[in-house]
Protein backbone atom coordinates (compact mmCIF):
# COMPACT_ATOMS: atom_id res chain seq x y z
CA UNK A 1 0.00 0.00 0.00
CA UNK A 2 1.35 3.24 -0.84
CA UNK A 3 0.33 6.92 1.16
CA UNK A 4 0.85 9.38 -1.32
CA UNK A 5 -1.99 10.96 -2.08
CA UNK A 6 -4.74 12.02 0.35
CA UNK A 7 -7.77 12.49 -2.60
CA UNK A 8 -8.29 11.66 -5.95
CA UNK A 9 -8.96 15.13 -8.28
CA UNK A 10 -10.02 12.57 -11.19
CA UNK A 11 -12.97 14.54 -11.63
CA UNK A 12 -15.30 11.39 -12.23
CA UNK A 13 -14.29 10.23 -8.77
CA UNK A 14 -16.57 9.17 -6.36
CA UNK A 15 -17.54 10.72 -2.99
CA UNK A 16 -17.87 8.56 -0.20
CA UNK A 17 -18.01 8.77 3.46
CA UNK A 18 -17.07 5.30 3.93
CA UNK A 19 -15.88 2.68 1.73
CA UNK A 20 -16.65 -1.52 2.46
CA UNK A 21 -14.26 -4.02 0.97
CA UNK A 22 -16.48 -7.34 1.12
CA UNK A 23 -19.83 -8.01 0.56
CA UNK A 24 -20.60 -11.26 2.86
CA UNK A 25 -23.40 -10.81 5.81
CA UNK A 26 -21.35 -8.51 7.92
CA UNK A 27 -20.66 -5.99 5.30
CA UNK A 28 -23.84 -5.68 3.56
CA UNK A 29 -25.43 -5.10 6.80
CA UNK A 30 -22.98 -2.58 7.61
CA UNK A 31 -23.80 -1.13 4.21
CA UNK A 32 -27.70 -1.07 4.54
CA UNK A 33 -27.48 0.40 8.57
CA UNK A 34 -24.39 3.10 7.49
CA UNK A 35 -26.81 4.65 4.81
CA UNK A 36 -30.22 4.47 7.08
CA UNK A 37 -28.35 6.57 9.23
CA UNK A 38 -27.81 9.26 6.03
CA UNK A 39 -23.84 7.96 5.15
CA UNK A 40 -22.78 7.55 1.89
CA UNK A 41 -21.46 4.02 1.40
CA UNK A 42 -19.54 2.12 -1.48
CA UNK A 43 -19.36 -1.47 -1.34
CA UNK A 44 -17.16 -3.81 -3.46
CA UNK A 45 -16.44 -7.01 -3.73
CA UNK A 46 -14.97 -9.60 -6.10
CA UNK A 47 -18.01 -11.81 -6.72
CA UNK A 48 -21.21 -10.79 -8.61
CA UNK A 49 -23.69 -10.07 -6.09
CA UNK A 50 -26.91 -11.08 -8.14
CA UNK A 51 -30.37 -9.71 -6.07
CA UNK A 52 -32.84 -12.46 -7.28
CA UNK A 53 -29.93 -15.34 -6.82
CA UNK A 54 -31.90 -18.47 -5.80
CA UNK A 55 -29.44 -21.45 -5.60
CA UNK A 56 -30.80 -25.11 -5.00
CA UNK A 57 -30.79 -26.39 -1.35
CA UNK A 58 -27.30 -27.37 -0.02
CA UNK A 59 -27.51 -28.48 3.36
CA UNK A 60 -25.69 -24.77 4.78
CA UNK A 61 -27.13 -22.53 8.06
CA UNK A 62 -26.60 -19.91 9.89
CA UNK A 63 -28.01 -19.49 13.25
CA UNK A 64 -28.97 -15.99 13.86
CA UNK A 65 -29.06 -14.86 17.47
CA UNK A 66 -32.20 -12.61 18.82
CA UNK A 67 -29.59 -9.46 18.87
CA UNK A 68 -28.47 -9.98 15.36
CA UNK A 69 -32.19 -11.07 13.80
CA UNK A 70 -33.09 -7.36 15.30
CA UNK A 71 -30.24 -6.04 13.28
CA UNK A 72 -31.05 -7.94 9.91
CA UNK A 73 -34.56 -6.36 10.26
CA UNK A 74 -33.60 -2.72 11.14
CA UNK A 75 -31.65 -3.01 7.83
CA UNK A 76 -34.13 -4.45 5.69
CA UNK A 77 -32.57 -7.57 5.23
CA UNK A 78 -34.92 -9.94 7.32
CA UNK A 79 -38.19 -8.58 5.84
CA UNK A 80 -36.72 -10.30 2.11
CA UNK A 81 -35.99 -13.53 3.30
CA UNK A 82 -37.60 -15.68 0.40
CA UNK A 83 -38.50 -18.46 2.62
CA UNK A 84 -39.41 -19.14 6.33
CA UNK A 85 -37.14 -18.82 9.04
CA UNK A 86 -37.21 -21.32 12.37
CA UNK A 87 -37.43 -19.96 15.88
CA UNK A 88 -34.99 -21.48 18.33
CA UNK A 89 -37.51 -22.19 21.37
CA UNK A 90 -35.54 -24.69 23.39
CA UNK A 91 -31.82 -25.28 23.35
CA UNK A 92 -30.56 -28.55 25.42
CA UNK A 93 -26.67 -28.77 26.29
CA UNK A 94 -26.11 -32.82 27.33
CA UNK A 95 -22.94 -34.37 27.47
CA UNK A 96 -21.41 -38.24 26.12
CA UNK A 97 -20.02 -40.57 24.25
CA UNK A 98 -20.59 -41.82 20.46
CA UNK A 99 -23.23 -44.48 20.66
CA UNK A 100 -24.10 -44.27 24.27
CA UNK A 101 -27.04 -42.32 25.72
CA UNK A 102 -26.60 -39.04 27.02
CA UNK A 103 -25.63 -38.10 30.62
CA UNK A 104 -28.58 -37.14 33.06
CA UNK A 105 -26.98 -34.39 34.08
CA UNK A 106 -27.63 -31.49 31.59
CA UNK A 107 -28.59 -28.07 30.86
CA UNK A 108 -31.64 -26.89 29.25
CA UNK A 109 -33.01 -22.92 28.35
CA UNK A 110 -36.25 -23.59 27.75
CA UNK A 111 -39.19 -21.02 26.89
CA UNK A 112 -39.65 -19.44 30.28
CA UNK A 113 -36.01 -18.55 29.78
CA UNK A 114 -36.63 -15.80 27.56
CA UNK A 115 -39.42 -13.62 26.74
CA UNK A 116 -38.75 -14.48 22.49
CA UNK A 117 -36.94 -17.30 20.79
CA UNK A 118 -33.35 -17.48 21.46
CA UNK A 119 -32.95 -17.28 17.32
CA UNK A 120 -33.77 -18.15 14.37
CA UNK A 121 -32.15 -20.35 11.86
CA UNK A 122 -32.47 -19.14 8.14
CA UNK A 123 -30.59 -21.52 5.21
CA UNK A 124 -27.39 -19.62 3.82
CA UNK A 125 -28.81 -19.25 0.00
CA UNK A 126 -32.19 -17.44 1.36
CA UNK A 127 -29.60 -15.14 4.08
CA UNK A 128 -27.61 -14.49 0.25
CA UNK A 129 -31.09 -13.86 -1.25
CA UNK A 130 -31.94 -11.29 0.95
CA UNK A 131 -28.92 -9.57 1.60
CA UNK A 132 -28.49 -8.51 -2.13
CA UNK A 133 -31.68 -7.69 -2.67
CA UNK A 134 -31.62 -5.34 0.66
CA UNK A 135 -28.33 -4.27 -0.70
CA UNK A 136 -29.50 -2.99 -4.19
CA UNK A 137 -32.65 -1.34 -2.62
CA UNK A 138 -31.06 0.94 0.48
CA UNK A 139 -30.86 4.42 -1.28
CA UNK A 140 -27.15 5.98 -0.80
CA UNK A 141 -25.33 2.26 -1.37
CA UNK A 142 -22.91 2.44 -4.60
CA UNK A 143 -22.24 -1.23 -5.44
CA UNK A 144 -19.08 -2.01 -7.28
CA UNK A 145 -19.81 -6.10 -7.68
CA UNK A 146 -17.42 -7.99 -9.27
CA UNK A 147 -14.37 -5.65 -8.81
CA UNK A 148 -11.42 -5.27 -6.47
CA UNK A 149 -9.99 -2.86 -4.76
CA UNK A 150 -6.89 -1.15 -4.80
CA UNK A 151 -6.50 1.52 -1.21
CA UNK A 152 -4.39 4.49 -0.54
CA UNK A 153 -4.60 5.62 2.81
CA UNK A 154 -3.35 8.83 4.71
CA UNK A 155 -4.26 10.88 7.69
CA UNK A 156 -6.27 12.83 5.65
CA UNK A 157 -8.07 10.26 3.70
CA UNK A 158 -8.59 7.48 1.58
CA UNK A 159 -8.58 6.52 -2.37
CA UNK A 160 -9.82 3.36 -3.93
CA UNK A 161 -8.86 2.65 -7.33
CA UNK A 162 -11.30 -0.50 -8.35
CA UNK A 163 -10.21 -2.60 -11.42
CA UNK A 164 -13.04 -1.59 -13.49
CA UNK A 165 -11.38 1.75 -13.61
CA UNK A 166 -13.71 3.63 -11.07
CA UNK A 167 -12.09 6.23 -8.31
CA UNK A 168 -13.77 6.76 -4.97
CA UNK A 169 -12.36 9.19 -2.24
CA UNK A 170 -13.84 8.10 1.10
CA UNK A 171 -13.45 9.28 5.21
CA UNK A 172 -13.02 5.53 5.91
CA UNK A 173 -12.22 2.20 4.83
CA UNK A 174 -13.31 -0.65 6.44
CA UNK A 175 -12.44 -4.15 5.99
CA UNK A 176 -15.15 -6.98 5.76
CA UNK A 177 -12.63 -9.59 3.65
CA UNK A 178 -13.11 -12.62 6.06
CA UNK A 179 -10.19 -14.36 7.73
CA UNK A 180 -7.71 -14.20 5.25
CA UNK A 181 -8.09 -9.98 4.93
CA UNK A 182 -6.17 -8.45 2.32
CA UNK A 183 -6.92 -4.94 4.21
CA UNK A 184 -5.79 -5.99 7.66
CA UNK A 185 -2.57 -7.87 6.05
CA UNK A 186 -1.53 -4.46 4.03
CA UNK A 187 -2.22 -2.96 7.45
CA UNK A 188 -0.10 -4.87 8.84
CA UNK A 189 -2.17 -5.84 12.03
CA UNK A 190 -0.36 -8.93 13.62
CA UNK A 191 -2.75 -11.53 13.81
CA UNK A 192 -3.14 -14.45 16.88
CA UNK A 193 -3.94 -17.70 15.22
CA UNK A 194 -5.08 -20.73 17.51
CA UNK A 195 -5.26 -23.53 15.13
CA UNK A 196 -7.68 -26.84 16.79
CA UNK A 197 -6.13 -29.62 14.55
CA UNK A 198 -9.96 -29.87 13.89
CA UNK A 199 -12.83 -29.75 10.99
CA UNK A 200 -16.54 -29.30 11.07
CA UNK A 201 -18.87 -31.42 9.09
CA UNK A 202 -21.99 -29.28 8.38
CA UNK A 203 -24.82 -30.73 6.42
CA UNK A 204 -29.03 -30.84 7.31
CA UNK A 205 -31.04 -34.20 8.13
CA UNK A 206 -34.56 -35.37 7.76
CA UNK A 207 -36.08 -36.69 10.31
CA UNK A 208 -39.37 -38.71 11.54
CA UNK A 209 -40.23 -36.49 14.13
CA UNK A 210 -40.88 -32.75 14.45
CA UNK A 211 -38.30 -30.82 16.21
CA UNK A 212 -40.65 -28.70 18.00
CA UNK A 213 -38.03 -25.65 17.78
CA UNK A 214 -35.41 -27.63 19.84
CA UNK A 215 -31.74 -27.26 19.68
CA UNK A 216 -29.23 -29.89 20.62
CA UNK A 217 -25.76 -29.20 22.23
CA UNK A 218 -24.05 -32.65 22.48
CA UNK A 219 -20.68 -32.59 23.65
CA UNK A 220 -18.46 -35.68 22.73
CA UNK A 221 -14.94 -36.36 23.10
CA UNK A 222 -13.61 -35.43 19.50
CA UNK A 223 -16.10 -32.09 20.08
CA UNK A 224 -19.52 -30.86 20.21
CA UNK A 225 -22.37 -32.07 17.83
CA UNK A 226 -24.94 -29.36 16.86
CA UNK A 227 -28.28 -29.97 15.89
CA UNK A 228 -30.68 -27.02 14.68
CA UNK A 229 -34.00 -26.95 14.19
CA UNK A 230 -34.81 -25.48 10.37
CA UNK A 231 -38.11 -24.65 9.03
CA UNK A 232 -39.75 -27.12 6.86
CA UNK A 233 -39.50 -27.50 2.70
CA UNK A 234 -41.94 -29.03 0.80
CA UNK A 235 -39.57 -31.54 0.18
CA UNK A 236 -38.77 -31.94 4.41
CA UNK A 237 -41.36 -31.34 6.31
CA UNK A 238 -39.38 -32.01 9.53
CA UNK A 239 -35.85 -31.09 8.77
CA UNK A 240 -32.76 -29.80 11.07
CA UNK A 241 -28.69 -28.88 10.57
CA UNK A 242 -26.27 -30.45 11.80
CA UNK A 243 -22.93 -29.52 12.83
CA UNK A 244 -20.08 -31.49 14.27
CA UNK A 245 -16.48 -31.59 15.19
CA UNK A 246 -13.70 -34.60 14.13
CA UNK A 247 -10.28 -34.54 13.99
CA UNK A 248 -9.15 -33.52 10.38
CA UNK A 249 -8.46 -36.57 9.47
CA UNK A 250 -11.67 -38.72 10.53
CA UNK A 251 -13.96 -35.41 9.35
CA UNK A 252 -13.03 -35.78 5.88
CA UNK A 253 -13.29 -39.72 6.21
CA UNK A 254 -17.03 -39.72 7.31
CA UNK A 255 -17.84 -36.45 5.06
CA UNK A 256 -17.07 -39.31 2.24
CA UNK A 257 -19.01 -42.07 4.08
CA UNK A 258 -21.56 -44.18 1.57
CA UNK A 259 -25.01 -42.62 2.73
CA UNK A 260 -25.86 -45.67 5.22
CA UNK A 261 -22.65 -45.56 6.79
CA UNK A 262 -22.72 -41.37 7.45
CA UNK A 263 -26.50 -42.09 8.74
CA UNK A 264 -25.54 -44.36 10.98
CA UNK A 265 -22.33 -41.97 12.25
CA UNK A 266 -24.73 -39.23 12.96
CA UNK A 267 -27.46 -41.51 14.90
CA UNK A 268 -24.27 -42.79 17.38
CA UNK A 269 -24.26 -39.03 17.88
CA UNK A 270 -27.20 -37.95 18.20
CA UNK A 271 -27.37 -39.24 21.64
CA UNK A 272 -31.02 -40.50 21.60
CA UNK A 273 -33.74 -40.93 19.27
CA UNK A 274 -36.31 -38.18 20.11
CA UNK A 275 -35.95 -36.96 16.20
CA UNK A 276 -36.77 -40.68 14.87
CA UNK A 277 -35.50 -41.86 12.05
CA UNK A 278 -33.08 -39.48 10.45
CA UNK A 279 -32.11 -39.09 6.56
CA UNK A 280 -28.80 -36.85 5.59
CA UNK A 281 -29.95 -34.55 2.61
CA UNK A 282 -28.54 -31.95 0.95
CA UNK A 283 -24.68 -31.62 -0.02
CA UNK A 284 -21.94 -32.39 3.02
CA UNK A 285 -19.14 -29.65 3.80
CA UNK A 286 -15.81 -29.93 5.80
CA UNK A 287 -14.48 -26.95 7.50
CA UNK A 288 -11.12 -26.34 8.98
CA UNK A 289 -11.71 -24.97 12.35
CA UNK A 290 -9.37 -22.83 14.24
CA UNK A 291 -9.97 -19.33 16.02
CA UNK A 292 -7.90 -16.03 15.23
CA UNK A 293 -7.97 -12.46 16.68
CA UNK A 294 -5.88 -9.06 15.35
CA UNK A 295 -4.02 -7.32 17.93
CA UNK A 296 -5.97 -3.98 16.84
CA UNK A 297 -9.44 -3.51 15.22
CA UNK A 298 -8.01 0.02 13.17
CA UNK A 299 -5.59 1.40 12.11
CA UNK A 300 -4.97 4.86 9.73
CA UNK A 301 -8.30 5.44 8.21
CA UNK A 302 -9.10 1.83 8.43
CA UNK A 303 -11.62 -0.38 10.53
CA UNK A 304 -11.83 -4.13 10.82
CA UNK A 305 -15.51 -5.71 11.10
CA UNK A 306 -16.17 -9.60 11.52
CA UNK A 307 -13.88 -12.38 10.85
CA UNK A 308 -11.47 -9.86 9.40
CA UNK A 309 -11.23 -8.82 13.37
CA UNK A 310 -11.92 -12.43 15.01
CA UNK A 311 -12.58 -15.57 14.59
CA UNK A 312 -13.81 -18.14 17.51
CA UNK A 313 -14.33 -21.83 17.33
CA UNK A 314 -18.04 -22.96 16.54
CA UNK A 315 -18.84 -23.93 19.93
CA UNK A 316 -20.88 -22.08 20.52
CA UNK A 317 -22.32 -20.66 17.46
CA UNK A 318 -21.42 -17.08 18.07
CA UNK A 319 -19.17 -16.56 14.69
CA UNK A 320 -21.02 -14.48 12.78
CA UNK A 321 -23.07 -13.06 15.91
CA UNK A 322 -19.98 -11.62 16.95
CA UNK A 323 -20.17 -9.86 13.50
CA UNK A 324 -23.39 -8.48 13.75
CA UNK A 325 -22.54 -7.36 17.12
CA UNK A 326 -19.31 -4.87 15.39
CA UNK A 327 -22.15 -3.51 13.16
CA UNK A 328 -24.19 -2.38 15.75
CA UNK A 329 -21.46 -0.90 17.41
CA UNK A 330 -20.13 0.67 14.42
CA UNK A 331 -23.20 2.04 13.14
CA UNK A 332 -23.82 3.73 16.30
CA UNK A 333 -20.55 5.61 16.75
CA UNK A 334 -19.87 6.34 13.11
CA UNK A 335 -23.69 7.76 12.51
CA UNK A 336 -23.60 9.58 15.48
CA UNK A 337 -20.65 11.37 14.32
CA UNK A 338 -21.53 11.92 10.62
CA UNK A 339 -25.03 13.33 12.57
CA UNK A 340 -22.76 15.46 14.15
CA UNK A 341 -20.48 16.94 11.13
CA UNK A 342 -17.61 15.31 12.50
CA UNK A 343 -15.05 13.21 10.33
CA UNK A 344 -15.97 9.34 10.69
CA UNK A 345 -12.25 8.29 9.61
CA UNK A 346 -10.69 10.44 12.75
CA UNK A 347 -8.03 8.27 14.92
CA UNK A 348 -10.58 9.15 17.96
CA UNK A 349 -13.37 7.73 16.31
CA UNK A 350 -11.57 4.35 15.41
CA UNK A 351 -10.20 3.88 19.02
CA UNK A 352 -14.46 4.60 20.64
CA UNK A 353 -14.85 1.43 17.74
CA UNK A 354 -12.36 -0.49 18.81
CA UNK A 355 -12.59 -0.21 22.88
CA UNK A 356 -16.29 -0.75 22.48
CA UNK A 357 -16.14 -3.75 20.52
CA UNK A 358 -12.51 -5.74 21.25
CA UNK A 359 -12.66 -6.57 25.18
CA UNK A 360 -16.07 -8.39 24.41
CA UNK A 361 -14.90 -9.72 21.18
CA UNK A 362 -11.86 -11.57 23.92
CA UNK A 363 -14.11 -12.60 26.05
CA UNK A 364 -15.89 -14.21 23.66
CA UNK A 365 -12.74 -16.06 22.27
CA UNK A 366 -11.03 -17.44 25.67
CA UNK A 367 -14.76 -18.63 26.70
CA UNK A 368 -14.97 -20.82 23.33
CA UNK A 369 -11.90 -21.51 23.91
CA UNK A 370 -12.41 -22.52 27.09
CA UNK A 371 -15.52 -24.79 26.35
CA UNK A 372 -13.46 -26.70 23.41
CA UNK A 373 -10.36 -28.08 25.48
CA UNK A 374 -13.00 -28.49 28.61
CA UNK A 375 -15.72 -30.70 27.05
CA UNK A 376 -13.41 -31.58 23.73
CA UNK A 377 -12.26 -34.26 26.28
CA UNK A 378 -12.61 -38.10 27.51
CA UNK A 379 -11.22 -37.47 31.09
CA UNK A 380 -13.35 -38.68 33.74
CA UNK A 381 -12.54 -36.37 36.26
CA UNK A 382 -13.54 -33.52 33.54
CA UNK A 383 -16.24 -35.28 32.63
CA UNK A 384 -17.59 -35.50 35.98
CA UNK A 385 -16.95 -31.76 36.89
CA UNK A 386 -18.46 -30.45 33.49
CA UNK A 387 -21.59 -32.41 33.98
CA UNK A 388 -21.97 -31.14 37.64
CA UNK A 389 -21.42 -27.62 36.44
CA UNK A 390 -23.87 -28.05 33.85
CA UNK A 391 -26.90 -29.70 36.45
CA UNK A 392 -26.17 -26.57 38.67
CA UNK A 393 -26.61 -24.21 35.63
CA UNK A 394 -29.43 -25.59 34.87
CA UNK A 395 -30.82 -25.30 38.65
CA UNK A 396 -30.07 -21.89 39.39
CA UNK A 397 -32.57 -20.07 37.07
CA UNK A 398 -31.02 -16.36 37.62
CA UNK A 399 -27.73 -17.88 36.23
CA UNK A 400 -29.27 -20.04 33.33
CA UNK A 401 -30.97 -16.92 31.86
CA UNK A 402 -28.39 -14.57 32.25
CA UNK A 403 -26.36 -17.33 30.25
CA UNK A 404 -29.52 -16.68 27.63
CA UNK A 405 -29.72 -13.50 27.14
CA UNK A 406 -25.13 -12.80 26.93
CA UNK A 407 -25.96 -15.62 23.89
CA UNK A 408 -28.84 -14.11 22.36
CA UNK A 409 -27.16 -10.68 22.20
CA UNK A 410 -29.30 -8.54 24.21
Amino acid sequence: MTATMTSSTTPDAIAADVCIVGAGPVGVTLACRLAQGGMRVAIIDRAELPPMEHPAFDGRAYAIAAGSRRLLEQAGVWARLPMDSCDIREIRVTDGRPGQPPSRLFLEFGREDADQPFGAMIEARALRVALNAALYATPGIQVFAPDEARVTRTAEGAVIRTTSGRVINARLVIAAEGRRSPLREQARIPVTRLPYNQCGIVCAVAHERPHEGRALEHFLPAGPFAQLPMAPTAEYPNLSALVWTESEKVAYRQAELPHEAFTHEIRRRMGDEWLGAVTPVGRRWVYPLSAQYAQRYVDTRLALVGDAAHGVHPIAGQGLNLGFRDVIALTEVLVGVHGRGGDVGAPEVLRSYQARTRPANMLMLAATDVLERLFGNDNPALRLARDVGLAAVNRITPLRRSFARHAMGL
